[in-house]
């Protein structure tokens, strides 16, 4: 294993920040150039794309903080996730037969979290950062307060879930204008968001758990049939918790890899798939003979998820088993590289969704940050409990309701992800380091269940272990991407990912192929070049985010080579 970094090592040339959206990246810059560090940097972006991107995160989800520390060379990831109510029962969401009914698991108040998200910016800043937990919150509270201008994506994701926003009246009033989409170029307002985002930023931990703003989260959530509690508020907590690392070698070097750990099961089956592909020479395969290998280190890796993984303070993960390089030996026994292997069940529903956000942050002392939010579905639960402003998720729909039955992202579990009072569901949010004695990647994605491939894309072009999306970060972020979750059994593409001959020759190995509506993924992701002494950053394309690299040191302008939209003059306190 790689040492971790010492408080000797080289300091980066430059900061960057890379998010799903201008004004989030552009809060974190505003944040670095008024003294804060990556963590402050952190909670500013963190806040803002709950305000910009309400489709994708918000103060009503939760999410995965990886942080690393330059001055000790620590990594700790904060867990945010949210709980299930203390009230959950296994089959709150069957019916009378015992069927799954996935409308109660996400849709409406009874198929919301508690929330951790709020919980994790008030620890992060508290226990990390270098400014109050109210000045990183400035940016959100003014965006919030004097609106943002809809886009595009807000305006397909809306127009997918209306009806469901249209529901809950405080969320209609919030997202829609006169119960319609609102158009492009309109500017919302959120007044309660801000509102409760200055509570926040007052009070802390108990100015959103508890108080007033307490009340009126469980009382709308009561009236509107949800099971929420004071006492779930009250017992939230968020967990540090020791990342998923393991190395593997290239052609260049050994590089370390740090990763989410469980409840996220991103972090194990990264190292899982890199375990497995590490007997190949990827780079050196036929392109058809290295898709179908990284295709069938999917296929294995996403089964054990199923099998094996969820909240670790309740079920028993067997991690250090599941990463071990002779354990992913084991797994490839049956490999053959002339046909796929089967996977062993029926077909079942089909991967969907664009939900989640990611960002990267890397300041000028080395602190990085690799950060992946949710609130699940593409606006959530559609529901805001009256005078909050704060739109619950609908992560209830990621624990296994009933064993092998597909959630909304066809993703199957067992036992180990079985609803519990209290408990953390699985997720799949992978926010990942790579590191080697010259090179630090910073990087994760939206996604849902094809986030954890989407970072393994990532990694082999950042380590040349796929010789074709080029040699920058921008190439790595725009690549092509297929991905493979053990059920359905089939290989999902991106509509120009491959071309008819390599489609063809792996539907004659065995292989059925599925081509996605559009492309899919926000990748965000930074490079620092420690041989070249550059920082580089990129937003993947498919979305409409924003990578900037400046001097991350404070002063007036920031020094911003990519000139990005910037917030309002900062002021100290909201």
């Amino acid at each position: 294993m790689l040492p971790a970094v010492s408080a000797a090592a080289p300091t980066p040339p430059a900061a960057a920040v890379a998010s799903a959206h201008p004004a989030a990246t552009a809060a974190g810059q505003a944040i670095l150039r008024a003294g804060g560090n990556a963590f402050d940097a952190a909670v500013a972006v963190s806040a803002a794309l709950a305000v910009v991107e309400p489709y994708s995160s918000g103060l009503g989800g939760g999410g995965f903080w990886l942080l690393h520390l330059a001055d000790s060379g620590r990594d700790v990831m904060v867990d945010g996730r949210e709980r299930a109510p203390l009230a959950a029962t296994a089959d709150m969401y069957l019916d009378a037969g015992g069927a799954f009914v996935p409308e109660r698991a996400l849709n409406g108040p009874l198929a919301a979290g508690i929330p951790g998200a709020p919980a994790a910016l008030v620890h992060i800043a508290e226990r990390y950062g270098a400014l109050p937990l109210a000045a990183s919150l400035v940016p959100a509270i003014e965006l919030a307060r004097d609106g943002f201008v809809v886009d595009p994506v807000y305006r397909r994701l809306a127009r997918w879930r209306r009806d469901v926003i249209a529901a809950s009246p405080a969320a209609a009033e919030q997202f829609l204008v006169d119960g319609a989409v609102p158009a492009e170029g309109t500017r919302l307002r959120q007044p309660d968001l801000a509102a409760t985002l200055l509570r926040l930023a007052r009070a802390g931990h108990a100015g959103f758990y508890g108080g007033e703003l307490g009340r009126r989260l469980v009382d709308g959530v009561r009236d509107a049939g949800g099971i929420w509690t004071h006492e779930d508020l009250a017992a939230y907590r968020i967990v540090e918790r020791t990342p998923v690392t393991g190395t593997f070698e290239t052609p260049a070097g050994r590089w370390r890899l740090v990763s989410a750990a469980p409840p996220s099961s991103g972090g194990v089956a990264l190292v899982q798939m890199l375990n497995m592909l590490s007997g190949f020479d990827l780079a050196a395969l036929d392109p058809v003979d290295r898709i179908h290998t990284v295709v069938e280190a999917m296929r294995r890796a996403y089964r054990d998820r199923a099998l094996f993984l969820g909240d670790p303070d309740q079920v028993d993960v067997p991690v250090a088993r599941l990463t071990h390089p002779f354990y992913a030996a084991g797994l490839m026994r049956d490999f053959r590289m002339e046909r796929a292997t089967p996977s062993q069940a029926p077909l079942l529903g089909r991967p969907k969704g664009a939900d989640t956000t990611h960002f990267s942050i890397l300041d000028a002392a080395g602190n990085r940050v690799a950060a992946t939010l949710s609130i699940n579905y593409p606006f959530g639960s559609g529901f805001v409990p009256p005078g909050t402003g704060v739109l619950l998720n609908d992560e209830m729909d990621d624990f296994a309701a009933q064993p092998g039955v597909p959630n909304a992202y066809g993703l199957i579990g067992g036992q180990a992800n079985a609803i519990a009072p209290g408990k953390r569901m699985l997720s799949s949010m992978s926010p990942t380091f790579i590191e080697s004695d010259d090179h630090v990647v910073i990087l994760g994605t939206p996604g849902g269940s094809r986030i954890i491939t989407m970072v393994l894309h990532g990694i082999l072009a950042a380590t040349g272990l796929n010789p074709d999306p080029g040699d920058g970060a921008a190439d790595w972020v725009a690549a092509p991407r297929f991905h493979h979750q053990y059920l359905p059994d089939e290989i999902l593409l991106e509509p120009d990912a491959l071309s008819p001959d390599v489609r063809e020759r792996l539907r004659q190995r065995g292989h059925a192929l599925e081509t996605a509506d559009r492309p899919y993924g926000n990748m965000q992701l930074i490079h620092w070049d420690r041989a070249a002494g550059r920082v580089e950053a990129a937003s993947d394309p498919r979305g409409i985010g924003a990578a900037a690299v400046s001097n991350g040191l404070p002063d007036a302008s920031g020094s911003v080579q990519r000139s990005q939209p910037q917030t309002q003059p900062l002021r100290t306190t909201p």
